[in-house]
């Protein structure tokens, strides 16, 4: 891969994006019909071109063919939060300092509100609710319809939000140091919980709380790898099979608890023994775990077929465990972006690609996982 290709997308290598989405094998149908029978209310949208800013689309074949949109989105823009809510056929997005909400399944996006930064994640909770927050910032924010409810940050520099899906005003949060906070009253107030993660001094990137136990988290570090709690952060366990050296270093970057099996945990990472000077290699990998995130095995490599980056979008399947899909996109010679279907019980990796210059954020259809929500990104200034 060229040098100029690869630098280029130093522009996002400051996100770990933590996917809060999910994703689906459209062979799944028994899994997709247990899906519809359990959200009732969400349908399929019946639009075939969506009205809106162009932030926004979906597409029903892994990627092959985006809905056209009635808008264009213009530069600079960034699509980071995007989430399906239980509230029947609606969804939220966050482009650029925008809240936009559809009620009609997508078809349709207005704004309504503007928010407290330019650079916003959704964690979506029960009850119709979402939680705004700034990654590796202080912004916070509680959504409940269409009104947007500032919060106290206990934390300057947020690395991750997990809610409790049996109790509504239950939501956690994690800062950059490791240290969990803990709200039973929608964000009002919080208090410390547990251990930091990798204990004093760590630089920590994520932490990926599991959809289905708050309690389950994953951490990810500069140098320390990764960490498991199944505690609440009382006790941590230090993760193994990121560097392929015994006792090696490693970054982790982001990771994504498997909505469809708490046991597995997708992670982006590098091994820094392989990356050391000289090495002519970075050490970029997927990674998979299936014990809840104690030790990992490396699935995906930095090639030019499979392109990752220190933010590579990671985003599991909500009904299949072997299933991720992740992205790479860049406005660079006007590549565009490629979208990759990884599937664990073969090893291999599907590609679709588009012209847009970047996927930010991936939503399910909650009835009809095959329908994949992409938010959408523009970065080119002049074409």
């Amino acid at each position: 891969m060229s040098a100029p290709h690869k630098g280029e997308i130093v522009k996002r290598m400051g996100w770990a994006v933590t996917a809060a989405v999910t994703t689906i094998v459209l062979a799944q149908s028994s899994l997709a019909a247990q899906a519809a029978d359990s959200t009732s209310g969400w349908r399929a949208p019946s639009c075939t071109k969506v009205t809106g800013d162009g932030a926004v689309t979906f597409t029903t074949d892994d990627g092959a063919t985006l809905a056209p949109t009635t808008g264009t989105l213009q530069s600079v823009s960034y699509t980071h939060g995007l989430v399906a809510l239980d509230t029947p056929n609606t969804l939220l997005a966050t482009h650029n300092d925008e809240l936009q909400r559809s009620t009609d399944a997508g078809c349709t996006w207005t704004k309504v509100a503007t928010l407290g930064s330019g650079s916003t994640w959704l964690t979506a909770a029960t009850g119709g609710r979402a939680f705004a927050w700034e990654k590796n910032g202080g912004y916070l924010a509680r959504v409940d319809g269409r009104t947007v409810t500032k919060l106290s940050s206990p934390s300057a520099d947020i690395v991750g939000v997990g809610t409790d899906k049996a109790r509504r005003d239950h939501v956690r949060l994690a800062g950059s140091d490791g240290q969990l906070y803990d709200s039973t009253d929608a964000g009002a107030t919080w208090k410390p919980l547990g251990k930091l993660a990798f204990g004093p001094g760590a630089s920590v990137y994520t932490v990926s709380f599991d959809p289905a136990d708050l309690d389950h988290a994953v951490a990810g570090g500069m140098t320390t790898g990764g960490a498991v709690t199944t505690d609440g952060g009382a006790t941590w366990t230090a993760a193994t099979g990121l560097s392929a050296t015994a006792g090696g270093k490693s970054n982790l970057f982001a990771a994504s608890v498997s909505p469809a099996d708490r046991n597995v945990v997708y992670a982006l990472g590098i091994d820094l023994v392989e990356a050391a000077p000289n090495s002519g290699a970075e050490g970029r990998h997927l990674y998979r775990s299936t014990d809840g995130g104690r030790t990992y095995t490396r699935i995906v490599d930095d090639t030019p077929d499979t392109e990752l980056t220190n933010s590579t979008l990671l985003a599991p399947s909500p009904v299949d465990p072997n299933v991720l899909y992740f992205e790479y996109g860049t406005y660079f010679q006007a590549y565009g972006t490629d979208l990759y279907r990884y599937d664990a019980r073969t090893g291999k990796v599907g590609k679709t690609h588009n012209a847009h210059d970047g996927i930010s954020a991936i939503a399910f259809n909650p009835a009809r996982p095959s329908v994949m929500y992409l938010g959408l990104e523009e970065v080119q200034i002049h074409h």
